[in-house]
């Protein structure tokens, strides 16, 4: 089954029959200018790159998407499970320059036009939300923290219409090869799932784990139907040609950009 994330140069975006007005997607790290290891499309302003050329890679992928860089919002991450709702009046926060705007939150959500929710990655899950019939988009960021901390639930906690009309969409995320150690184990045996459906113990304080499926499984146990949840097979860590892995690279890497748009 073909995935749903197509690529495209520079991005791979989400297409759907159903999908009318919502643009969703990702950016890649081929043909840059940053040196991370080399010609990469790094789009985080927050690692040691030089900013004019992550404006660069802005303005190209606006014009890709047609989505001017005016409307687009980016927060400051801080790996917890804070969400916030972001307006019109939020368009271009963070873009041009980092400032102390939208500090420490890890998922937005809006019900208004011509807003492109941003976020950066590089092994933690992109998680995407959407309801054309309630004009709603939300962006989550989960990486193990977020997702202990239950950030798809609290993003799910602001909707006010029914469940049965939200698509959620899982993006590209480092694969089950990823490994926590025993004491982050335990924090996941707390959650309200099943652990045996989406860790494999490898040895002693080696545990793998997929943080895609953790998150979908959350969705449900919060009453997002299963059918309504789709989770890409791209997988950061497995393939370098396409994508950032911090894990993989050592830090030493850049960042890919999540969007969502309507």
């Amino acid at each position: 089954m073909q995935d749903k994330f197509i690529k495209k140069h520079h991005t791979l975006e989400y297409e759907d029959v159903h999908l009318k007005n919502v643009k969703l997607g990702i950016t890649t790290r081929e043909d840059g200018f940053s040196p991370f290891p080399q010609n990469a499309f790094n789009m985080a302003r927050y690692i040691n790159d030089n900013q004019q050329s992550i404006t660069e890679h802005q303005e190209i992928l606006a014009a890709t998407i047609e989505f001017p860089r005016e409307q687009w919002v980016f927060p400051i991450q801080t790996h917890e499970n804070k969400v916030v709702e972001v307006t019109e009046q939020d368009r271009g926060s963070n873009i041009d320059s980092l400032t102390d705007r939208l500090h420490g939150v890890d998922g937005l959500y809006t019900y208004d036009d011509n807003i492109l929710l941003t976020m950066c990655y590089a092994d933690c899950v992109p998680i995407y939300f959407y309801s054309e019939k309630y004009h709603f988009i939300g962006l989550a960021h989960a990486g193990w923290r977020g997702t202990v901390g239950q950030i798809v639930n609290e993003m799910v906690s602001r909707i006010d219409f029914e469940l049965s009309d939200l698509n959620v969409v899982i993006g590209p995320a480092t694969s089950i090869s990823y490994e926590i150690n025993d004491d982050i184990k335990s924090k996941f045996e707390a959650l309200p799932i099943d652990i045996n459906q989406y860790t494999q113990t490898r040895g002693v304080d080696r545990h793998g784990i997929d943080l895609k499926l953790a998150n979908a499984l959350l969705l449900e146990y919060a009453g997002v139907p299963k059918n309504n949840i789709y989770i890409t097979s791209y997988a950061t860590s497995e393939d370098l040609s396409l994508f950032f892995s911090y894990r993989v690279e050592k830090g030493n890497t850049g960042r890919m950009l999540a969007f969502i748009g309507q």
